[in-house]
């Protein structure tokens, strides 16, 4: 570490998530890392002729956000495809459709994204219901939890679905009376044949639904249009104080995309890259999980983690449960059966890797615990850090289990019932009464010691942090019977950027303001500790620091 400052932001309300010194007005960089904290007199005096020099102007300065679920390629992809987030109802999705179609008479599929369930006078959209809005193109509407797809007769006469198809376990082409598709596909391996219409050629969600690197290979024109895109993706994250992203899907192409970046000096974010292991994939191909690892492992590009699913989600009925659905006959489905996911764990787990499990549903949660156990009783006690994803329900005998295993949650707040961006399913429908104050239990699972991580699982919900953060802090009242799981400022901050840290193995050199620390600093445009709980969705970044780099600076 050299002497020389480079950058200092002064006149901030600095939370350094340090436990030894919690709050400062200053903050000194050099040569990449943290160089000193204080006052804001006392940092000035470390400045030099060439020292840049940042006023945060009393707004707060945190360590970078680190967003710990994300999708990058597919986020980054859909910043482009039809936005469907606030559409409802089926003349505003024909405007919708229409509008993007007719000023892109060249694109290969009509992608809608964030597609909402009952768009359709509570109801969803049927191939027949997109076919009378356009026919003669593809078409195809993405659920905004990337689970579900719905797509006109075109899509699916070019794709081959329309007779049905054979599907991998836990996917599925939804059937129809009269023998035809009815438009609806669950699961990646059933949407999979539509998006490698779109003009990405579905590369976005190979890491997603195959693990696997692109087959056919991508074309030189395909791979700089990719890069361009992860380019894109990336500065879009870093224009929401993103530092650091974890990655929930990946593949050798992805990280041989961002490795090239970096080496341009154009990776704007630290990435950490899983592999995705399916349920059909034969667990000797753990060694590539391996592989990636050995091939990259240093503070901007790196992988050590196994990606799995266990089930599906609530809002199609395919999230596993442990009892039926209160409205369907139906416990949801599994993806991997427990002998096989237990012998995953086991053997990833003897591998060093760490564990990352897709489990929304209480049974879910239940058999992810179960695989995580099994890995410790075969391989012995160890510092793993295997993580649960998302757990929208758990059994209450299953809640203490989480910290005794040294696993951890990690959770989205605006995928909650209360948090703000879904609307809250009828009483009576996606879960049962006594099921609902265990229902997104960010404040239980705190309770209960285990570790708690924020995330936004970008694009299911908008990559920007600080609306997540008031999710956590302020959610919303739902009345009786819904436990209030709201958490402190500094806790959802710390579920940001410390223990974001923490969980990736980065915490002796990410996620706080301290000397020696790497330089990775967002300032904000007010001072969230004076914000109303209800406003800290508003409050924007004004400048984003990765590596010491300014890598965003708000217009001025």
């Amino acid at each position: 570490m050299t002497d020389r400052v480079d950058l200092i932001v002064v006149n901030g309300r600095v939370l350094t998530m340090d436990e030894a010194r919690p709050r400062a007005e200053a903050v000194a960089i050099g040569g990449g890392v943290i160089r000193a904290v204080g006052t804001s007199a006392e940092i000035r005096a470390m400045a030099g002729p060439a020292t840049r020099i940042v006023d945060a102007g009393g707004g707060s300065v945190l360590p970078g956000f680190i967003d710990s679920h994300v999708h990058l390629f597919q986020g980054a992809a859909a910043l482009d495809f039809l936005p469907l987030d606030s559409v409802r109802g089926a003349d505003a999705l024909r405007r919708a459709v229409l509008d993007y179609a007719d000023a892109r008479p060249d694109e290969p599929l009509i992608l809608g994204t964030g597609t909402s369930y009952g768009l359709i006078d509570g109801r969803n959209p049927t191939r027949h219901d997109i076919d009378a809005i356009l026919a003669d193109r593809p078409v195809a509407l993405m659920a905004p939890d990337i689970h579900t797809l719905w797509a006109n007769t075109k899509a699916l006469q070019v794709c081959g679905l329309l007779h049905g198809a054979e599907m991998p376990e836990g996917s599925s082409v939804v059937m129809g009376t009269d023998g035809l598709a009815t438009g609806e596909l669950l699961e990646t391996g059933a949407m999979g044949p539509v998006l490698r219409l779109s003009r990405t050629g579905g590369r976005d969600m190979l890491g997603y639904v195959t693990g696997a690197d692109p087959v056919p290979a991508a074309t030189a024109a395909e791979r700089a249009a990719d890069k361009a895109l992860l380019a894109r993706g990336l500065a879009h994250a870093a224009a929401r104080g993103i530092t650091t992203m974890h990655n929930m899907d990946g593949n050798f192409y992805q990280l041989e995309l961002l490795d090239e970046l970096r080496a341009e000096g154009g990776l704007q974010c630290r990435m950490e890259v899983p592999f995705h292991l399916k349920n059909f994939d034969p667990l000797d191909r753990l060694q590539e999980a391996v592989e990636m690892r050995r091939r990259h492992d240093d503070d901007w590009l790196w992988s050590g983690r196994v990606k799995m699913f266990m089930d599906g989600v609530v809002e199609s009925r395919t999230a596993l449960m442990l009892r039926p659905y209160p409205d369907a006959p139906t416990t949801g489905q599994a993806v991997f059966e427990p002998a096989h996911f237990n012998q995953a764990c086991i053997r990833a787990d003897a591998l060093g890797l760490q564990l990352s499990t897709h489990a929304i549903g209480d049974l879910a949660v239940r058999r992810t615990l179960d695989g995580y156990a099994a890995a410790r009783t075969a391989n012995g006690p160890r510092d793993s850090r295997h993580r649960i994803e998302h757990i929208e329900t758990i059994h209450a005998d299953d809640l203490p289990r989480i910290a005794d295993l040294g696993a951890v949650a990690s959770m989205q707040p605006r995928h909650a019932a209360f948090g703000g961006w879904f609307d809250p399913p009828e009483p009576g429908t996606a879960f049962h009464a006594d099921q609902q104050p265990l229902a997104y239990p960010w404040r239980a699972i705190r309770d209960s010691g285990a570790r708690l991580v924020f995330s936004t699982d970008w694009p299911v919900v908008p990559v920007d942090v600080l609306p997540n953060v008031q999710a956590a802090v302020a959610p919303l009242d739902l009345g009786p019977g819904w436990a209030d799981q709201g958490q402190s400022l500094i806790e959802a901050l710390g579920s940001y950027t410390r223990d974001n840290a923490w969980v990736a193995f980065r915490e002796d050199r990410m996620g706080r303001l301290r000397p020696g620390m790497l330089a990775d600093v967002v300032v904000l445009d007010a001072d969230l500790e004076a914000v109303a709980p209800a406003g800290i969705g508003r409050v924007r970044p004004v400048t984003t620091i990765c590596g010491g780099r300014i890598t965003f600076e708000a217009p001025v």
